[in-house]
């Protein structure tokens, strides 16, 4: 059986738990990315057959929650908090200087596959602000330098291929 027969099964269990009910849409979407990585086109569209409810819906719910990712991430994952005591304490500053150390813009990856870099609104740690997420890894009260190095360790010492 291959990886994507496995993915679906998987899908196709946690649709049946929700009896196809369009009001689990969000856990569905939350499962469905949990297995497969991300939510393509193709598989917002299976959810949006086997619900039963327009792919507008679900396409619009999917772009509403900056945790859903339409493309598949980079092997490393990098997330800048940008809530008002992040941003205040200069989050803004570190996202640029990934941006130029990387060649990377938000939202994207680059072009080995090797780093994405995303934005949330809020991740809860407002005491340690600013924060910056690198592999479910928080790091607080970040500086540039600090989440550059790390970003570094998490690659191997090397910068990933431009975009």
């Amino acid at each position: 059986m291959s990886q994507d027969d496995n993915r679906r099964e998987l899908l196709e269990k946690v649709l049946r738990e929700h009896n196809y009910q369009e009001s689990a849409l969000l856990e569905i979407l939350h499962s469905a990315q949990e297995i497969y990585g991300y939510l393509d086109k193709d598989l917002l569209m299976d959810i949006s057959g086997s619900l039963n409810i327009p792919p507008s819906h679900v396409y619009g719910v999917t772009t509403f929650y900056s945790f859903f990712k339409l493309r598949k991430p980079g092997e490393h994952i990098v997330t800048g908090c940008l809530g008002t005591a992040c941003y205040v304490r200069g989050v803004e500053q570190i996202m640029e200087a990934i941006e130029e150390e990387f060649n990377l813009k938000r939202g994207g990856s680059t072009a080995d596959g090797k780093l994405s870099l995303f934005i949330t609104r809020c991740i809860g740690a407002c005491a340690m602000a600013p924060n910056i997420v690198v592999d479910d890894e928080v790091i607080g009260k970040a500086t540039e330098e600090l989440v550059i190095k790390r970003i570094r360790s998490v690659l191997g010492g090397e910068k990933p291929a431009s975009s």
